[in-house]
């Protein structure tokens, strides 16, 4: 099983996320498309897509022109019920992408450690019902203002921001980071350092909470990927 993933830039990696599929054995096939790596017109090749998170917005064609295809691939994907995994940008641009609107948080900037609130329909959930009470890193200023017609909102965190949706039958949206530990955060966190992006944040504190959740989010989202590569 081959799995198409699409990382945006260097310091957002599929890390953990690519180790949970490798060990349910699937193959990643990742592009790195600001590298030069091209993007198939379709996903012939591929039983799922993944599509992961990039400081850019999902609209920021001219930062990222590869975003443009990335989205029709989204677009594919649903129309071929090819099983989809969006991950913050991801998320983001699958929602775009499915017709939904995504816009800045009013609530601000989420940083830090946050918890999946969900009910019946995340119970139901095939893939994502794993992540119930979870715990997960946040790292984002968007958000997914309006779903698109038939997604299904699943769960939200703690300050009621939506946090998780099928954003199709196939297609899920997670708008936090399940893939990103410590050190991964702590590169954001350099990226952003002298900016007005980290005002009033304890910088040390946020990572050490996402240090201290790490055995939990191992616990509840490696079987979420596991749900996943069963869908393929």
């Amino acid at each position: 099983m081959s799995v198409l993933v699409i990382q945006h830039q260097a310091t957002c990696p599929p890390a953990r996320l690519g180790r949970w599929l490798r060990e349910e054995e699937v193959d990643l096939d990742v592009r790195r498309p600001w590298e030069g790596d091209a993007l198939p017109d379709d996903l012939a090749d591929h039983a799922g897509l993944v599509v992961l998170g990039g400081q850019m917005g999902c609209r920021d064609d001219r930062v990222a022109p590869w975003l443009p295809a990335t989205r029709e691939l989204i677009r594919v994907a649903a129309k071929g019920a090819t099983p989809t995994l969006g991950v913050c940008l991801g998320h983001q641009l699958a929602a775009v992408a499915l017709g939904g609107d995504v816009g800045r948080n009013p609530a601000g900037r989420t940083l830090g450690i946050f918890t999946t609130r969900g009910g019946d329909e995340l119970v139901g959930d095939p893939v994502l019902r794993a992540a119930q009470d979870a715990p997960i890193p946040q790292w984002n200023d968007d958000i997914v203002t309006r779903l698109p017609s038939g997604a299904t909102p699943l769960a939200t965190n703690e300050r009621g921001d939506l946090l998780l949706a099928r954003l199709a039958p196939t297609v899920w949206g997670v708008q936090g980071h399940p893939e990103a530990d410590r050190r991964i955060v702590a590169r954001w966190a350099e990226t952003d350092a002298g900016t007005t992006e980290l005002d009033g944040v304890d910088v040390p504190a946020t990572l050490a909470s996402i240090e201290a959740s790490e055995a939990a989010i191992e616990e509840a989202w490696r079987p979420v990927a596991a749900a996943f590569a069963g869908r393929l």
